[in-house]
């Protein structure tokens, strides 16, 4: 395994994350969640990444983790979606960043997150407050670092002039999905998040198992895949187009050239940014995490980046 820095920070992690979006606490169950976070850490990984909105998964991963010296991992988690009927429950207001952040710790069973993020912009709570509640957990030192998620440039670059003037603690690191078939951050977001020491931690770099090659076209969905699984339908299932499907067998073409399976590919896709410090899978077994950790390190050639753009114009 190998390690970037998160932006400008002295912070470093694996380049390739555990997520648990979806999976653990919810279509996972425990004890299988656990065999995946324990392979994981074996095989270097230090980044594990949960929210507050995951379902049970903070309470999953939390103390999967606690068996292991607190220094040798980083951990983050989330606030800013509902987590009640309260009008007050929900946004990043100072009351439920800092109401979310105690539940959060609860839950994990720690004294200390390494990342918290702002898991959607709030147009409602002026940034001013957010920057300074945030200061507040990090001083206090619940919170080690912030990090921000679904934001626009617009709203990084807003934020980083709140810290430089009042001499908050910075951003270091946004959290966007990035895939071959998702890549909007690359017209100014990346951008702004290097020109203001800020890097990519990745979600969704298979984008949602269909760069795995596990799906070769709309009528061949694997029993237990998330396809298959009639809550998920709308959401991966709206991807599965011809076009699509013709740039997946492409890129697979390439793949096989290369002697790789295709999540490799994928993944060392993503990793061939310099501003992206980590890509995030959603391993739901032992052997998915073996085989995603198999991009670090894994440098594509310039021939295979032009080969992949050519496939994705198809």
């Amino acid at each position: 395994m190998e390690y970037r820095r998160v932006g400008n920070s002295g912070l470093k992690v694996s380049e390739i994350g555990l997520g648990s979006w979806l999976t653990y606490g919810n279509s996972v169950q425990k004890d299988e969640a656990v065999a995946v976070i324990d392979r994981a850490y074996e095989l270097g990984v230090n980044l594990f990444d949960t929210a507050d909105c995951y379902g049970d998964a903070e309470e999953v991963v939390g103390p999967a983790l606690k068996r292991y010296r607190r220094s040798s991992y980083v951990l983050a988690t989330k606030c800013f979606f509902p987590q009640g009927q309260g009008v007050n429950e929900r946004g990043l207001s100072r009351k439920h960043i800092i109401e979310s952040c105690e539940r959060s710790l609860r839950r994990l069973g720690l004294d200390y997150v390494d990342i918290f993020y702002c898991h959607q912009y709030d147009p409602e709570t002026p940034i001013e407050e957010t920057m300074m509640a945030f200061e507040d957990l990090i001083r206090q030192g619940k919170v080690l670092y912030m990090g921000v998620s679904n934001w626009q440039a617009l709203h990084i670059t807003k934020a980083c002039r709140v810290a430089d003037r009042y001499l908050l603690h910075k951003i270091i690191c946004n959290q966007p999905p990035y895939n071959m078939f998702d890549r909007f951050i690359e017209k100014d977001i990346m951008a702004t998040s290097a020109e203001n020491g800020i890097g990519q931690i990745c979600f969704s770099p298979l984008a949602q198992g269909m760069l795995t090659g596990k799906y070769t076209s709309p009528d061949d969905i694997p029993e237990g895949s998330r396809a298959s699984q009639e809550r998920f339908n709308g959401g991966i299932t709206r991807m599965f187009t011809p076009d699509r499907f013709e740039k997946i067998n492409a890129i697979r073409r390439i793949a096989d050239g290369l002697g790789i399976p295709m999540a490799q590919l994928a993944l060392a896709w993503v990793l061939r940014q310099p501003n992206v410090s980590s890509a995030l899978v959603g391993a739901t077994s032992p052997s998915q995490i073996e085989m995603n950790v198999l991009a670090s390190g894994y440098k594509l050639s310039l021939d295979t980046v032009a080969a992949i753009e050519q496939a994705l114009k198809h």
